[in-house]
Parts: structure tokens; sequence; C-alpha cells
């Protein structure tokens, strides 16, 4: 497994994620991360697209490859970044 640090730059009000890292096989399975801890079904349903915490498209999600983790990690979010307001 693969480490992520993904980030969005779209949606930038509070209560907002604005990046995490995950633990993923690959680029593209990290794209389909949201910062909570859910998987992201592309495109996104129009509540979210009104009310959403995370970026609206997902070509609007930067991937970085930042590392490898510790064999037996599971696929998750390791660390998310959330603007409260």
């Amino acid at each position: 497994m693969n480490l992520y640090k993904i980030t969005q730059h779209e949606n930038r009000g509070y209560d907002t994620y604005d990046s995490a890292i995950v633990c993923t096989e690959t680029e593209e399975s990290a794209k389909n991360f949201h910062p909570s801890g859910s998987k992201i079904i592309w495109p996104l349903p129009e509540d979210e697209l009104r009310f959403g915490s995370w970026a609206y498209h997902r070509e609007h999600v930067d991937v970085e490859l930042i590392g490898t983790a510790v064999d037996g990690t599971p696929e998750c979010v390791i660390l998310a970044s959330f603007n409260a307001g």
C-alpha cells in the first residue's frame, strides 16, 4: 500500500476539508477517498454539490505520492485537515 496526500482548492469555505493523507494502492484510488473516510462515487449527488465539504469534481483532487505504508496497513484515511467554522 502507498501513502498519498490528497488536496483540493475548489471548495474552500468553512466546514470543508482541504487535505488528507490516505493509504491505498493507486493514485486513482486515492482520488476516490473523502477525507471523512468514506469512498466517493463520482459524479456527486446534487446535495453534495450544494453543501459538500470536499471537492465537487474529481479533476480538482490533486494527489501526491508521499511514501509506502507498513505491511498490513488497511486502506484508510490516516489524517485529515478540516477547516471548522
